[in-house]
């Protein structure tokens, strides 16, 4: 599978760290913003395991990448932007795409092809839910960052990975970072 994994300028950048290390059967084809980039260094993750979890790395800048042009984006099956900015939410959103990330949402959604956002902030404006909205009638998936307790977390690591494996789960890849919910007996 090929997969577009874009980190941009939210909080949660161990969602995209933990995402890449569960697809390293995958082509990982990762784009980071510039606001990314100064996240990642807040939040102690090494822009250089980033780097080396990816297939291929790309600057958001790099709109001129094989990437942005519709004709090679139609060989890839999946996107997804992780932790997704109301900024760039916005942006795919209303079809702005005047940067990397954006300009590849965009072609997932041209396409048909699975799109996955997971945005990462609360409470949500008006305009974040109107947009999710657009986003989600285009065909986008619209996977926020909720933690559930009915697999008992024990730690951070437990909660992470429990986010992760949904996103996995959207893209029908198998994985065991949770226990998946039996029912009650």
């Amino acid at each position: 599978m090929k997969i577009i994994v874009a980190i941009t300028g939210a909080s949660g950048a161990v969602l995209a760290e933990r995402l890449l290390e569960n697809l390293a059967r995958h082509e990982r084809y990762v784009i980071i913003s510039n606001s990314a980039g100064i996240i990642l260094e807040l939040e102690d993750i090494r822009l250089e395991r980033i780097m080396e979890l990816s297939t291929k790395f790309y600057r958001n800048s790099e709109i001129d990448s094989e990437l942005a042009s519709s004709s090679y984006s139609k060989d890839i099956d999946a996107m997804v932007v992780i932790p997704c900015s109301m900024k760039t939410l916005s942006a795919i959103a209303n079809g702005f795409a005047n940067n990397l990330i954006v300009r590849c949402a965009e072609n997932m959604l041209k396409f048909n092809k699975k799109l996955i956002l997971v945005p990462r902030e609360t409470p949500l404006s008006l305009s974040a839910i109107e947009n999710m909205l657009k986003l989600r009638i285009s065909g986008a998936i619209i996977l926020p960052p909720n933690i559930a307790y009915y697999h008992k977390p024990k730690s951070l690591d437990d909660m992470t990975n429990f986010i992760v494996g949904k996103v996995l789960d959207s893209l029908e890849i198998e994985h065991n970072l949770y226990k998946k919910w039996e029912g009650r007996r």
